[in-house]
């Protein structure tokens, strides 16, 4: 019995030994990985060898010609390691290398230099930074050819370390849109949404630790290289962003303004032509880019939202453009509320056309009232249609989300519909607005606006974009064909008319809201027009938004619009294809013949026929012109396209209008005897509709 608690006792004892080895070694475990993992985190940093990242070269960035709007240059740390170089060589080469030092960086001495390089020599140190300053390429090819650095890496001990730098050849031009990426992988514009392409693949490499915690690269055969980046190929022309950031400029500096933006969009292709960002900063009270106000700016966007109102009412209604609509004395209440126009005195009785193009406040909250008032979500539901309520999914990363209300919202009121519909409590980014606006110049298509046109390796594609359509067709043939009058009766006969020319149409909206500032309107505006050009052929829509104008002009039409004129001008004066074509007139030498000028070829002929005057023809065209060839008359046309005016001049008053009639438009005349002036010039573009004026003499 004795014995057999004595084992017992033993066995006890030696598994209670055993469980007390374990806990220690399972706290000793925890301790060596979570006590003590700052102590082993710093042995490790002691370890003299370590592979370390290798930045990959980044991708270049293109304009849409092919010039260069950032690209990445290589610049070198100059280093040496002292004790590589044989006597010999050190001996020979010391004094001129320790010249060449001072004279091509000019901060120190040739002492200072040999001093340095022969003190790390004497103490052995393997890597000495010779110069802060970072060498170029070219002057790093120069020192290849100095006395010790000519030996090379292996036989003199240069360090030649490469580091990157990005080097725009527009200085700031875009510099927002372009955008950067820092060391934190944080970023804005195309650089940082397309960093992914452009970083490349970093590599890796062996380095050795130093004295002083500097690291240099050995170079050895177990280095991993990196793989440059992508090419990106934008949609951005360099002399339409420099007119566009210039245009921007000079009338927020007029203004004294806060900020501005400024978007010229292709209308058929949606590609951003230009895009600029100018806030006012800095002691100097001068303008840069520090926010894409037109990717990201969120805000009202005032009247310009009334064509959004207008598309809803004659798509939802029966209303004619020439239906009337009562305004008042520019005073009307919505409960407890008073709406405004900006006439004094108000425009009373008005045309719904006319209600577009004087921008009446009244008049618009009025008719969607009266239209959506009993049904509200049916005017969200179209404003949803057109594509307004979400993002474009625009290339760059940022985006605003559009903040528009519903009746089921908690801040909806009584008075949110008839403020909504002019522009009010409602947000949205400029780029937003002009996509709309855009479709309305596309037939009614609306495209995903696109600023990277592809992405390339060399020259391979690697991947290519295109303008997509969200919308085959936000509204109907009719309604577009009636919206699109409208918007050009703003620049003909409204808000706009300061900007009208006789070169080409502008259709666009002025739009101006007052600032809102702890819930109260202030005397504060936010001042835009939005737009396409040529009206009848659309090629280019533009927005111009300039916040919180100073002094007396402080409306869209006196701020924005004129900006865009500017634009559309420089434009207009690029591009050849927008031109009309110029018909020279042609002398008439009347000679010893009647007075012949032009008419219907057949009636004419009949005439020379009778009076036995020789005349011939070289066209078969029904309208000809008459030249004196030898002693016969010779019958030739204008050769007038049938899409332009034309020619009439010389003939008679019966053969004018028929002809001119028969093109669509419609004639008006004065004096006697055959033509000879018409208002619209031969050859301009032809507007079915048009009135032309004829003068007889």
């Amino acid at each position: 019995m004795n014995i057999r608690k004595s084992i017992i006792l033993r066995v006890r004892i030696a598994f209670l030994i055993i469980g007390v080895f374990a806990i220690a070694a399972i706290a000793r475990i925890v301790v060596l990985q979570r006590g003590d993992d700052r102590k082993w985190a710093k042995i490790a940093e002691e370890i003299d060898l370590q592979f370390r990242k290798v930045p990959a070269t980044r991708g270049n960035i293109y304009s849409d010609n092919g010039s260069l709007l950032v690209t990445s240059l290589p610049s070198y740390r100059i280093a040496i390691d002292p004790t590589v170089a044989n006597s010999d060589v050190y001996r020979k080469g010391i004094d001129s290398l320790a010249y060449l030092l001072s004279r091509h960086f000019n901060d120190r001495s040739k002492e200072y230099y040999k001093r340095k390089i022969n003190d790390a020599r004497l103490e052995g140190k393997r890597y000495v930074v010779l110069n802060r300053r970072l060498v170029k390429y070219q002057e790093k090819k120069e020192m290849t050819h100095w006395p010790i650095l000519r030996e090379g890496r292996n036989t003199g001990g240069v360090i030649f370390e490469k580091l990157d730098r990005r080097y725009r050849p527009f200085a700031y031009m875009g510099y927002r849109t372009v955008g950067y990426v820092n060391d934190n992988n944080e970023g804005a514009g195309i650089e940082y949404s397309f960093n992914t392409y452009l970083a490349g693949k970093d590599g890796k490499a062996l380095y050795q630790k130093m004295a002083g915690g500097k690291w240099r690269p050995l170079h050895d055969e177990s280095e991993i290289r990196p793989i440059e980046g992508y090419d990106i190929h934008t949609t951005i022309n360099v002399n339409l962003q420099d007119v566009t950031e210039s245009a921007l400029l000079h009338a927020l500096r007029y203004h004294d303004a806060d900020y501005g933006c400024a978007i010229v969009m292709e209308v058929e292709t949606g590609e951003i032509k230009a895009i600029s960002n100018l806030t006012k900063s800095g002691n100097n009270q001068d303008y840069r880019e520090v926010f894409n106000y037109a990717v990201q700016g969120l805000a009202d966007p005032g009247s310009t939202f009334k064509l959004a109102s207008m598309i809803a009412l004659l798509e939802d209604s029966n209303l004619k453009l020439t239906d009337s609509i009562e305004t008042g004395d520019g005073e009307y209440n919505f409960y407890n509320s008073t709406m405004r126009d900006h006439k004094p005195g108000g425009y009373g009785t008005i045309s719904v056309k006319q209600a577009f193009e004087y921008s009446s406040n009244i008049a618009i909250s009025k008719m969607i009232y009266s239209q959506f008032g009993s049904d509200p979500q049916r005017y969200i539901d179209y404003i949803n249609s057109f594509g307004l309520s979400q993002p474009l999914g625009f290339h760059m990363i940022g985006e605003g989300i559009p903040k528009i209300k519903n009746p089921s919202d908690k801040s909806w009121s009584g008075i949110t519909l008839p403020w909504m519909s002019i522009g009010y409590e409602v947000e949205v980014t400029p780029l937003q607005m002009l996509a709309f606006y855009n479709a309305i110049a596309n037939d009614g298509k609306l495209i995903r606006p696109i600023i990277v046109k592809s992405v390339t390796k060399a020259d391979d594609v690697v991947r290519s974009y295109e303008g997509q359509a969200i919308k085959r067709k936000i509204c109907s043939s009719k309604t577009l064909k009636e919206v699109q009058s409208l918007l050009e009766g703003v620049v003909e006969n409204g808000t706009a008319n300061n900007i009208k020319n006789n070169y080409y149409k502008i259709a666009g909206k002025t739009g101006t809201a007052q600032k809102i500032i702890n819930g109260k309107y202030t005397k504060q505006y936010s001042t835009s027009f939005v737009g396409y050009f040529p009206s009848d052929n659309p090629q280019y829509s533009c927005i111009v938004v300039i916040d919180k104008p100073k002094g007396f002009s402080q409306y869209g039409s006196n701020v924005a619009a004129p900006v865009f004129k500017a634009i559309a001008d420089n434009i207009y004066a690029r591009d050849l294809e927008m031109h009309l074509p110029y018909i020279a007139q042609k002398e008439v030498n009347d000679g010893v013949f009647p007075v012949i000028r032009a008419g219907n070829r057949e009636d004419l002929e009949k005439i020379c026929d009778e009076l036995a005057i020789p005349n011939t023809s070289i066209t078969d065209e029904d309208w000809v012109i008459a030249q004196r060839k030898d002693n016969a008359v010779l019958w030739t046309t204008d050769e007038i396209a049938p899409e332009v005016v034309p020619n009439v001049l010389g003939m008679t008053l019966r053969d004018a209008i028929f002809l001119l009639e028969n093109y669509g438009l419609r004639v008006a005349h004065k004096g006697t005897g055959r033509i000879t002036a018409q208002s619209i010039s031969p050859g301009k573009k032809l507007l079915k509709g048009s009135n032309i004026t004829l003068t007889l003499g």
